[in-house]
């Protein structure tokens, strides 16, 4: 059947754990709700002892009834006493589920609390190479399926009090009969074990499946627009079947297994019982034993296999909740590729940036940079340009801390970037990605995105030094306007604004900005222009640009070509030198400039930059 797992290999970070270890970090998880724990058990054993109290009980009664003297009126004191301890029975039953429940539910949120933190640790690197939906999968479903073994767990210690006490219980009646019943303890206990094996291994990959379906799930609905766009529904529906039949088969072999152990385990005991019956019943016709001392053990017998069983299946379910621990472990344990070999908490940053012989690759591709070097001044406002895969958004990744470098130093204000706590220097960056995410809520919710705690007149203020604030006044209920997920609702220009304003009220010592390459409308244009002026001031400023009017601006222009520094200068220093940044102007720039005509094979100098300054021409091959 290893076709059926076609597409479903473990991730790179997986791990095989023992048992051993796993209830090791397990019991971790315990050990807070050790006084709940106390109390449970202690109602566990009342509910034990009077579960075990009600079928002796109805034994002596039934003594008493069939007696040669007559039924006498200690029988009534039977009946209410079977009454009474049904009722401790049923309250004791509901402590000890509530707190159950308590204690299943504080573990649990203990456990994804892990989970979740643990995915906020990762790099983005981990994010790139991994589904997004397998790794919520772990957090969510997995969590979940261990929630139900710890259930189980709890379970599983009132099932083996029980089958002490009724044991001894039966002992004190016939151990002639009793040993009819443990006889077949350990047939019940190797055919239980003999499921183990492979119930750990379908359940991993019941798990892994489940995870498939969630990542491609999250992803179709991510991307319906472009699917509806491009007409691609039904290929979608031939992926989604797919993974459906994938997911089926492996339900299917999982049902099987686990539908399995509990019929053969009840045949056994249903063949112990019919053995019991025709024993003890030849006892009581040869006088040995009473009616009431028979029907005890019929009873008690009825008790008995149930706990059995499960105690004798408890190990194959086990493994369930054992495999979903190893994969929320896994997550958990995924060795971080960001490692910082200090904490230290930068006070506010004044922007000067270095690359000393940078080497930096992609997992398991050639190097993007290699012994790259660059030095940025503070406050220097400085664009990267060059084709795709020259390396511009690998700079700001790598100053944003996002990847490990693989060799030489990232110098900022003099100090190696990797001494810096992350969480306190990522504070004072300020990262406007190409395609502005904004979470679904209120403009101003995503604008204090920044600074959780940012006062009222922050925020307003913020939008108001964005394009002048003339954005928000379009918007249908200004700031308090509501959006939906990823910025629904608001155009993308707009979301490039709010984008800014929320950079803005971070107030950061860097900036680091790809521009989008969405078209807008030319007052939206203005407006960023205004927000960009505004945000950048007095700031280090990274651009990886797309707009020829920030082009112009900026101090400096590094041009970029696989991971090297071809050529860098201003603008017009660069048209005139007529090199790899003219002949990009060209091919990228060259249609938003004012004096741009259609047709024209080359560009001057003048025409480049809207000037009539009386500068030479210099012709620019197309």
């Amino acid at each position: 059947m290893a076709f059926i797992m076609n597409g479903l290999d473990a991730e790179s970070y997986a791990r095989t754990y023992t048992d051993r270890q796993l209830i090791e970090r397990i019991k971790a998880y315990f050990r807070p709700e050790a006084r709940k724990i106390s109390l449970v058990t202690l109602m566990v054993v009342l509910k034990s002892v009077f579960d075990a109290a009600l079928p002796i009980l109805i034994a002596i009664g039934l003594d008493r009834v069939i007696s040669p003297d007559g039924v006498d009126n200690r029988v009534w004191w039977l009946v209410a006493g079977i009454v009474i301890f049904g009722a401790l029975s049923w309250g004791v039953n509901f402590v000890q589920q509530s707190k159950s429940a308590e204690i299943v539910g504080n573990i649990i949120l203990r456990l994804r609390t892990d989970a979740i933190n643990a995915v906020m640790k990762r790099d983005m690197s981990f994010f790139d190479e991994y589904a997004s939906g397998r790794v919520v999968s772990r957090v969510t479903s997995d969590t979940q399926d261990f929630s139900n073994t710890v259930t189980l767990v709890l379970a599983l210690f009132s099932q083996i009090l029980l089958v002490f006490i009724i044991t001894a219980v039966l002992f004190t009646r016939s151990a002639y009969l009793t040993m009819y019943v443990l006889i077949l303890i350990p047939i019940i206990v190797g055919v239980a074990l003999a499921f183990r094996k492979i119930a750990r291994q379908v359940t991993i990959e019941s798990q892994r499946v489940q995870g498939e379906v969630n990542g491609m799930i999250q992803e179709t609905m991510r991307g319906i627009a472009v699917a509806k766009s491009y007409r691609q529904e039904a290929t979608i529906y031939r992926e989604f079947e797919e993974v459906s039949d994938r997911t089926y088969r492996i339900r299917l072999k999982q049902g099987f297994i686990f539908s399995g152990i509990f019929p053969s385990l009840f045949a056994i005991a249903g063949l112990g019982t019919t053995a019991l019956v025709w024993v003890g019943g030849n006892q009581v016709i040869d006088g040995n034993i009473s009616a009431g001392d028979w029907y005890l053990f019929l009873q008690a017998v009825a008790l008995f296999w149930f706990p059995l069983t499960s105690i004798a299946s408890f190990w194959s379910q086990f493994q369930q909740g054992l495999s979903a621990a190893e994969r929320v472990f896994a997550l958990v344990d995924a060795e971080a590729r960001v490692v910082q070999t200090d904490d230290v908490k930068p006070a506010r940053l004044v922007g000067e940036i270095e690359f000393r012989d940078v080497t930096f690759a992609y997992k398991n591709e050639r190097p993007v940079l290699e012994n790259f070097s660059l030095t940025i001044a503070p406050g220097e406002t400085i664009a990267l340009v060059g084709h795709t895969g020259a390396g511009k958004s690998t700079l700001g990744r790598l100053i944003a801390r996002f990847y490990e470098f693989q060799g030489g130093q990232i110098l900022i204000d003099g100090q190696d970037i990797r001494s810096f706590d992350l969480s306190a220097y990522r504070r004072q960056l300020g990262i406007v990605p190409q395609l502005p995410f904004l979470f679904s809520g209120t403009v101003r919710d995503n604008i204090r995105y920044a600074l959780p705690d940012a006062t009222e007149e922050q925020i307003e203020y913020a939008a108001s030094h964005i394009g002048q604030g003339d954005w928000v006044d379009a918007l249908q209920d200004g700031l308090d306007t509501e959006i939906g997920e990823e910025g629904r609702g608001l155009s993308m220009g707009q979301r490039q604004l709010v984008a800014l304003a929320r950079v803005l009220i971070q107030d950061p010592g860097i900036i680091i900005l790809d521009e989008a390459t969405a078209s807008v409308d030319p007052l939206t244009e203005t407006q960023i222009q205004e927000g960009l002026a505004t945000v950048m001031a007095g700031r280090t400023s990274i651009v990886i640009a797309h707009r020829l009017s920030t082009i112009r601006e900026v101090d400096r222009i590094i041009v970029l070509d696989h991971g090297k520094i071809v050529e860098q200068g201003n603008h017009i220093a660069l048209m005139q030198a007529g090199g790899r940044y003219a002949e990009l102007y060209n091919t990228y720039f060259r249609h938003q400039s004012p004096d741009y005509k259609p047709g024209e094979g080359f560009v001057t100098v003048n025409e480049a930059n809207g000037r009539t300054d009386g500068l030479s021409p210099s012709p620019v091959p197309a």
